[in-house]
């Protein structure tokens, strides 16, 4: 079944004016049915006048109950509230991983359309709200109107660095809960669908007549599912696959599964559907939660209305409000583990009946796809994984769509489909990767991936600049990048895929060749975009130095960190970049390598001199002297000369630097290098007028 972003207001069949951003929004399902008291709680939240930060709205939900849906459902119906756009950024990676919010706000400035170009890069042990990504997010988000949709955030410390003093903005943040630490919150708490809204999403997914004549049925695979729409949409593709299969027997099956799940060995191996499996093993009670379709009733602290079943984590109500007005965030908990799918919740039995229906192929792909970086895969990086073609992956990767296995996001700038490995089938299929896969198909399924993104990667440098030399081979038709324009786009929409996929294999060490080779075709071709933002320059080199240094190779390391250490100095940030270019010089001089020496002792002493320290400038630039004389190197020579003059003249040791502004005048006469010698007699002329008056 098609997948596509919703564009009518829930309810209403009404068109949503367009905006900027809502293209980035993830695919809501095609079927979206019931949440009208959550809505309109929502609605009601936002509606209240806000005073001195962007109001934050939370959707709270345990894995499955359809939270991101709904938070996406929202935005669109009120996107034309924001005609300044609408922003979203994704806070936890499917394996449960939090992402700083530093990295959460370039994408979210990129998104705005700024220029990161200029964001200074993050300190050492920045990464709160004085972080300057965050603290540029702010600012842009000053004056505007913008709705934000923070998807799966784990803490209020990734949250609250990303809050404008703008109550033009809205803040939508989905959490499985608790989110403590922001003031005045007032949070939604997602339990199961009511029963009229399950039977009818079951008979909008399934189709035809099944569910309408089998109302029973229908009610009690609704109450087995807990109303979960996870559950509920993986039960209706099972459906779909199994035409044969009766509503009330699905139900059982699924309750069967409930009851086995937590066993030494949960999932059944594919095609292995429990056909005649004796109807003896139901559980003594039915799931909690479901509440036959009567759904639970709770409020907010302020009195929103939520429905359905309790979340697994509930979500705390925040401390009284601060004092100072100001303070309206206050320092929260250490960061939350993920919240864990407990064995016996619905949606892990309806995820093993799902898995055994499917075929070994299909089944491969899944499991493979917890290797892609994100776990998010379009059919060239599928087909790389497991090893097929790139139609016959685009194939499966739509069969376990239409299973509802994987969600569709939006496609790639060329159109290609895209999808992502939910986040609460992730573990699960980590296990049965562990379990089902040899540690050698794994590892070749790794490599490759990194072989493939190489390929691409360096495709897409040869089409923005034909005239670095021969391409790579041409890549089979179904996975060539067609033109300049077609790279750009595919590397600037890879971009954050390709940089996960270089530090997932440099963590882990093993390919460090082939991840090697993706790093130098980053550093290659990014910078050839355009829009190559100095923050992914500098995570690239920092995986140079980290494989440098890891098999022992200082003259590499020392390259790494002097290119660090020029990020540094281009940010303005030089007491950062002189420690870069000080552990660049004791690499260098390990690796006896005089050229990188003196491009270290040359850095060192620019940061100096920025930073007003003459003395020791000069002292730094006379030692970078030294060693280009040795080389025989007298253009570099006779610049550093004129650098040690200048150090001498903010002294006003006016005689040292005249004489060392002879001697540059003198190797650049014998060089002939008359432009070289206009400069600094220029400079030599200046330097005798301010001796004169002094």
């Amino acid at each position: 079944m098609a997948r596509k972003t919703a564009t009518m207001e829930a309810g209403t069949g009404a068109p949503v004016e367009r905006v900027p951003g809502l293209d980035r929004l993830p695919a809501g399902p095609a079927l979206f049915v019931g949440r009208r008291t959550e809505l309109a709680a929502l609605r009601a939240a936002a509606a209240r006048p806000a005073e001195g930060r962007s109001p934050v709205l939370v959707l709270a939900g345990r894995p499955g109950s359809g939270r991101t849906a709904l938070a996406v459902r929202f935005a669109v119906t009120v996107a034309g509230q924001y005609p300044d756009g609408v922003l979203f950024a994704r806070l936890s990676a499917p394996d449960g991983g939090r992402v700083p919010p530093a990295r959460v706000a370039r994408r979210l400035l990129e998104q705005l359309g700024a220029d990161t170009a200029d964001v200074p890069l993050p300190g050492a042990a920045q990464d709160g709200r004085d972080d300057p990504a965050c603290v540029a997010l702010r600012a842009a988000l000053t004056g505007r109107r913008v709705l934000l949709l923070l998807d799966d955030v784990r803490d209020a410390g990734q949250l609250w660095p990303l809050l404008a003093d703008e109550p033009g903005c809205l803040v939508l943040a989905t959490t499985a809960g608790p989110l403590t630490g922001i003031e005045d919150i007032d949070p939604v708490i997602l339990g199961g669908l009511d029963r009229s809204a399950a039977a009818e999403l079951l008979g909008d997914l399934v189709g035809g007549t099944r569910i309408g004549c089998d109302p029973v049925g229908a009610a009690d695979l609704a109450e087995a599912c807990g109303s979960q729409p996870a559950a509920l949409r993986l039960m209706a593709g099972r459906l779909r696959g199994k035409p044969e299969l009766a509503v009330t027997e699905a139900a059982k099956e699924l309750l069967r599964a409930v009851a086995e799940a937590g066993k030494a060995e949960p999932e059944r191996a594919p095609g292995k559907d429990p056909e005649g499996a004796k109807e003896s093993a139901e559980p003594a009670d039915p799931p909690a939660g479901n509440g036959k379709g009567k759904g639970e009733r709770g409020k907010g602290r302020r009195g929103a209305a939520v429905t359905g079943a309790e979340p697994a984590a509930a979500v705390t109500p925040p401390a009284e409000p601060a004092r100072d007005p100001a303070a309206w965030v206050r320092p929260g908990p250490e960061p939350a583990e993920p919240v864990p799918v407990p064995d016996n919740d619905p949606l892990v039995g309806a995820f093993t009946l799902a898995y055994a229906g499917l075929t070994a192929a299909q089944a491969r792909m899944l499991r493979a796809l917890t290797l892609a970086p994100a776990q998010s895969a379009d059919p060239r990086t599928a087909s790389a994984l497991v090893g097929c073609p790139a139609p016959e992956a685009a194939t499966t990767l739509a069969a376990l769509a239409e299973r509802e296995l994987l969600a569709e996001e939006p496609p790639a700038a060329d159109g290609t489909a895209r999808y992502r490995v939910p986040g609460r089938l992730h573990p699960r299929l980590v296990r049965l990767r562990e379990r089902d896969d040899r540690p050698a198909e794994i590892e070749l399924a790794r490599a490759r991936l990194l072989e493939r993104l190489v390929r691409l990667t360096e495709s897409a440098r040869s089409l923005l600049d034909p005239s670095d030399g021969a391409g790579p081979d041409p890549l089979p038709g179904p996975l060539r990048l067609k033109s300049a324009a077609h790279a750009r786009e595919w590397l600037l929409g890879e971009r954050d895929l390709l940089l996960g996929a270089v530090a997932d294999a440099i963590g882990q060490g093993d390919l460090d060749g082939s991840a090697g080779r993706l790093v130098t075709a980053l550093l290659r071709s990014l910078p050839l975009t355009g829009a190559a933002a100095p923050a992914d320059l500098h995570q690239l080199h920092e995986l140079v130095l980290t494989v440098a240094e890891r098999h022992g190779r200082p003259r590499r390391a020392s390259a790494a960190l002097l290119n660090l250490g020029d990020l540094q100095a281009a940010a303005g940030r030089w007491e950062q970049a002189s420690a870069h270019y000080r552990a660049a010089l004791e690499h260098a001089r390990t690796a006896d390598d005089e050229a990188l020496c003196a491009r270290a002792l040359e850095g060192a002493a620019g940061c100096h001199r920025a930073l007003g320290d003459a003395v020791r400038a000069a002292d730094w630039y006379g030692r970078a002297l030294g060693v280009r004389q040795s080389m025989g190197d007298q253009a570099a020579e006779a610049r550093l000369l004129a650098r040690v003059a200048e150090a001498h003249a903010a002294q006003r040791r006016f005689d040292e630097a005249e004489r060392e502004y002879r001697a540059s005048l003198s190797v650049l006469r014998r060089i002939g290098d008359e432009r070289g010698r206009e400069a600094v007699a220029a400079a030599l002329a200046e330097l005798r007028e301010r001796a004169s008056i002094g």
